[in-house]
């Protein structure tokens, strides 16, 4: 499996690094001068400053010397300076990553605290009136973007009731409205999923099996049930952490959060190339790196799953 993730990983640097190579060429507007304006300012920027930008650069070269100036630099893990700072991308990622996964991680907890615990109370009457409601909750939640659940939560939260701070970085309370944000987002059928997964196991031999012999329904689901459910609620995770990655660039442009997605959205704007590719393959990577744990915690929870991602006979 790790052979296997590895190779993966490789495809997708790959891959990703030349999808973001081309669309950054096919932009419309010079970019030296929009290099040269996030330098120097706008007021400050003419075209003798882009000329200046384009020589310093080698922005005048044809696209395929600078791609295969890119990919081999990218073979010997050298990511370039940014274009704008003139620092050197890995440093410059490792400042801005810790923020983002620091993020990402209160997330995905306050993601685990929301879905499963709800849609596993919404599967022990199923179709009652709870179950309704979270059916209503989490379609709800899923229709809406993230940007407009954070800008509810900043309108309630930091506007009306004044209890956290609207944007920004700081102490522990600047962390609650951005990761609730992606939380929410993520829960939303993680409700259905932990429901539907909880009366599915209600529903075997096995199960039912217990409760003839007397077991009570707590002590039934902690034996029988709590780990055949863990595992369609990881695989759901596994596929929906591509959901965190997109959702943190969106979510730290709008609380100002000082990480890879905001950073992303300003190299895009200055025309950074080096600073969009280095973020786009970190994040590819970790994608894929973390859904390579998630096989592994899953092949530990349950042994009958193979390194294949099957099931032994």
């Amino acid at each position: 499996m790790i052979a296997k993730r590895v190779g993966q990983i490789l495809l997708v640097i790959w891959s990703v690094g030349t999808l973001t190579f081309l669309l950054t060429r096919s932009l419309p507007g010079d970019m030296a001068y929009r290099i040269a304006a996030s330098r120097y300012g706008y007021d400050q920027t003419d075209g003798a400053a882009a000329e200046l930008v384009r020589a310093e650069l080698g922005l005048d070269q044809s696209w395929w010397q600078s791609y295969v100036h890119w990919l081999t630099d990218l073979v010997q893990l050298k990511l370039g300076n940014s274009l704008v700072s003139g620092e050197a991308v890995w440093h410059e990622i490792a400042h801005q990553f810790g923020h983002t996964l620091a993020l990402a991680l209160v997330a995905l907890l306050f993601a685990l605290l929301i879905g499963p615990p709800l849609g596993l109370l919404a599967a022990w009457k199923p179709n009652g009136l709870f179950d309704r409601f979270t059916l209503l909750l989490s379609t709800l939640l899923r229709s809406v973007p993230a940007f407009i659940i954070g800008i509810g939560l900043i309108t309630l939260f930091a506007v009306r009731l004044k209890w956290l701070p609207a944007a920004g970085y700081g102490s522990g309370q600047y962390f609650i409205l951005p990761a609730l944000t992606l939380a929410l987002g993520l829960s939303a059928v993680s409700i259905r999923v932990s429901r539907h997964a909880l009366v599915e196991v209600m529903h075997t031999d096995y199960y039912q099996f217990s409760r003839l012999k007397g077991l009570t329904e707590m002590r039934s689901f902690l034996r029988h049930g709590l780990r055949n459910v863990a595992i369609p609620v990881l695989a759901y995770h596994s596929v929906q952490l591509v959901y965190l990655i997109e959702g943190v660039v969106i979510v730290e442009s709008l609380f100002a959060w000082p990480g890879s997605g905001h950073a992303l959205v300003h190299a895009v704007i200055a025309r950074d190339v080096p600073m969009i590719q280095g973020t786009c393959l970190i994040m590819g990577g970790i994608f894929v790196l973390l859904n390579m744990l998630v096989d592994m915690l899953s092949a530990v929870i349950d042994p009958r799953v193979t390194v294949h991602g099957g099931r032994r006979g």
